[in-house]
């Protein structure tokens, strides 16, 4: 076997590096505004109660996920002069300001299923915008370099973006949705953020450019290939890891602002006072994200990125165990405390499947011979949709059965401030206990993970070895 080889791209200037990072500011940001407040927006402003909202969310993500893998492997057969990848992205850019709108658009027919129909379809198109960028993102991302480290500090700033963009984007939609009467707020705010979220993605669409070319496809699309992502072993092991997370995360989102106004500080809510401490607690969440970072990066160099995802995972585990310790109105910098602490757990496991990603690229380059990183892209989204789909699609119903009481808008717009005992203890409970349930799922799946540096190394120099050199670093893995 040849010995291992350096990165044959050049390093990556700041300049390209902010180009390709800028995008995801639209994917860590829309993932907030959506799981934060869409389902609260369904419960309490368009007033469908839980178990429709969470139908609606489930039947839309199961949509995005059938489409998923077709956009990947789609991004990876067609080629144009503009670049197909970057190209999608150009296109995409507009129409995610008029799904954002449709999607927070409170539509107050008398029927409840009209209103259940009207927002699914709504949030239908957001999915397709939201994947016909991200999918083709991910896949650009992983072509700006084969270099390990560098890939990690891109990485890094990416997810830095992402990262400020949640903190944005869960303190500053509820104020302007605030600065409005009624239900108005929620159109001026998703026309606001749409904006900023079409610039962004045109930005990367127009200056970031590929390190490493997509090769040129001029074959026959063959649908059934689309899963062969599957096949490879390190992919099944990242993916794993990325839906404990992901799915973790989408579940505590959705119930972050219900029990902040339900239990938590449930006699400031009815006062009016009490989402000013979720959005505080929210920021906090976030930014400790960023302030962890810099941690991940150096434990990520001087051991390896699995360590990272394991540490993030157990301070994630025991600080989400500590709400069952909280008594309902407590002081707010009980919450805030807390808030620190999860968010510092989260970064690492956060951080460690986007930095993971390019290099499984590379195994499958090794694997089947060419780079279908759109595939491994299309599919990857495909589950994570489907994980996210039912996790918050069954919590929502399972408050449904504890008790929750939605608003009924029918009988005006005043917010529902209190919820029975046992709708605020299932609250509570399935924030405490889910990360316990899928990180330990996580972290299991993560000691197995072999992908390091080294083994990296290997998979770049088999790429221009013999079949038998393929062969064996991928039983290696």
């Amino acid at each position: 076997m040849q010995t291992p080889t350096q990165s044959t791209t050049a390093p990556l200037s700041l300049g390209r590096m902010t180009a390709f990072s800028i995008a995801d500011f639209f994917g860590g940001g829309a993932f907030n505004i959506i799981n934060f407040l869409f389902p609260g927006f369904l419960a309490l402003a368009v007033g469908l109660p839980p178990g429709l909202a969470g139908l609606v969310i489930f039947i839309a993500r199961i949509f995005d996920a059938v489409i998923d893998p077709i956009i990947g492997y789609w991004s990876d057969k067609l080629r144009v002069r503009f670049g197909t990848r970057r190209g999608t992205l150009f296109v995409s850019a507009p129409l995610i300001v008029v799904s954002l709108f449709l999607t927070f658009y409170p539509y107050d027919n008398p029927s409840i299923m009209v209103r259940f129909w009207l927002s699914l379809l709504s949030y239908m198109l957001f999915c397709a915008v939201h994947s016909s960028v991200m999918i083709p993102y991910y896949s650009l991302t992983s072509e700006a370099t084969e270099d390990y480290t560098e890939r990690s500090r891109m990485t890094s700033l990416r997810l830095g973006f992402s990262i400020f963009a949640s903190i944005v984007c869960v303190a500053l939609p509820g104020v302007i949705v605030g600065m409005f009467d009624g239900n108005t707020g929620y159109m001026a705010m998703s026309l606001i953020f749409g904006t900023i979220f079409m610039l962004c993605v045109g930005a990367t669409a127009i200056f970031a450019k590929e390190g490493i070319p997509a090769p040129k496809q001029t074959e026959r699309v063959v649908f059934r290939e689309f899963l062969l992502p599957f096949r490879v072993k390190s992919f099944r092991q990242y993916l794993y890891m990325f839906l404990c997370v992901q799915i973790t995360m989408a579940v505590m989102s959705a119930l972050f602002f219900f029990y902040i106004d339900f239990y938590f500080s449930r006699s400031l809510t009815a006062q009016g006072m009490g989402n000013m401490v979720g959005l505080i607690g929210a920021a906090i969440l976030f930014g400790m994200q960023i302030v962890a970072l810099p941690f991940y990066l150096a434990l990520m160099k001087k051991t390896d990125k699995k360590t990272a995802y394991i540490v993030g995972a157990l301070i994630w585990i025991v600080g989400a165990l500590f709400l069952f310790l909280v008594p309902p109105n407590a002081p707010a910098v009980v919450l805030y405390i807390l808030a620190a602490v999860l968010g510092f757990g989260i970064s690492g496991p956060g951080l460690v499947p986007h930095a993971i990603f390019p290099d499984v690229i590379d195994v499958g380059n090794l694997q089947f011979g060419t780079r279908c990183a759109g595939a491994f892209s299309g599919v990857s989204n495909m589950v994570i949709q489907i994980g996210q789909a039912a996790g918050v699609a069954i919590v929502m119903a399972g408050i449904g059965i504890a008790g929750f009481v939605e608003q009924d808008i029918q009988a005006g717009a005043t917010q529902v401030v209190s919820q029975p005992l046992s709708a605020q203890y299932a609250i509570i409970g399935i924030l405490a206990l889910t990360p316990l349930f899928l990180m330990s799922i996580g972290v299991c799946v993560c000691a197995r993970y072999r992908l390091n540096k080294a083994r990296h190394a290997q998979v770049l120099a088999a790429l221009e070895g013999t079949d038998a050199d393929k062969e064996a670093v991928l039983q290696s893995l």
